[in-house]
């Protein structure tokens, strides 16, 4: 289901394509927080950021010491979804769900198909 190509991470499903680069230190069923290129079969191109709670909290905690976003007071992310488990798998499972409810234009910015990155 995971599988590795170049810098990498893809996982292949009926439902769509999904590319998740390979960051150093973060292995794909430990991962705490992802960004994901989604590609329907249609074509359509989305994007998110995945992130557990305690990642969040992590960001928060870092802005804290260094003041920004009033000192950790807040935190934002454009595309943002939240899982509660680590990993790859629980991406997957999302992004099948959000699909599956017809959510995933919502939760996940649409790319424009000419701005390929990989």
């Amino acid at each position: 289901m995971i599988r590795i190509e170049g810098a990498f991470y893809r996982v292949s499903d009926p439902a769509f394509e999904m590319t998740i680069p390979r960051w150093e230190g973060y292995e794909p069923d430990r991962a705490e927080e992802a960004d994901a290129t989604i590609v329907l079969p249609d074509g359509a191109r989305h994007y998110a950021t995945f992130m557990t709670l305690g990642a969040v909290a992590e960001v928060m905690e870092r802005r804290q010491r260094s003041g920004e976003c009033l000192s950790g007071q807040y935190f934002w992310c454009s595309d943002l979804v939240i899982i509660r488990q680590p990993g790859i798998p629980g991406v997957v499972e999302a992004v099948r769900d959000l699909i599956a409810k017809g959510d995933l234009a919502g939760a996940c910015g649409l790319l424009d198909p000419d701005s390929r990155t990989e």
